[in-house]
């Protein structure tokens, strides 16, 4: 995809063989795109929580600073290959990773739920503008 827009999606988990995981917990995700710096330094702060997950893009690193509930986060490489996931309490500083150029963010133990974990795929279709 070229140039990233703030704004909502869908997030869809791939298994390990590229294709949908069919009807599971990781099928048809909301969710939200972070692209510009505004809504990049906003994220998930001041929210009591998400309805599925936020896209950060581009980054390779978060924190969670004035943040209100524990999150989970997916780092991503540049063909949305899931690198790593951790999960962070209010107030830490996630490690940089030098390959990831997008980060996932989602309430604690949602991607466990969905499937997530490193070496698979995700892929993000933006909402068309009306």
């Amino acid at each position: 995809m070229g140039k990233w827009r703030d704004g909502t999606g869908t997030l869809t988990v791939l298994d390990a063989g590229g294709g949908e995981r069919g009807g599971g917990p990781g099928a048809g995700i909301p969710l939200e795109i972070a692209a510009s710096s505004r809504a990049r330094r906003r994220g998930l702060l001041g929210r009591d929580g998400i309805a599925g997950a936020l896209l950060i893009t581009p980054t390779n690193s978060v924190h969670t600073f004035r943040m209100r509930f524990g999150i989970d986060v997916a780092y991503l490489d540049r063909s949305f290959r899931v690198l790593d996931v951790v999960t962070m309490k209010p107030g830490r500083i996630g490690m940089i990773r030098l390959r990831g150029r997008h980060v996932l963010e989602a309430e604690a133990g949602a991607m466990a739920a969905w499937g997530l974990r490193p070496g698979v795929r995700v892929t993000v279709a933006p909402s068309r503008e009306a």
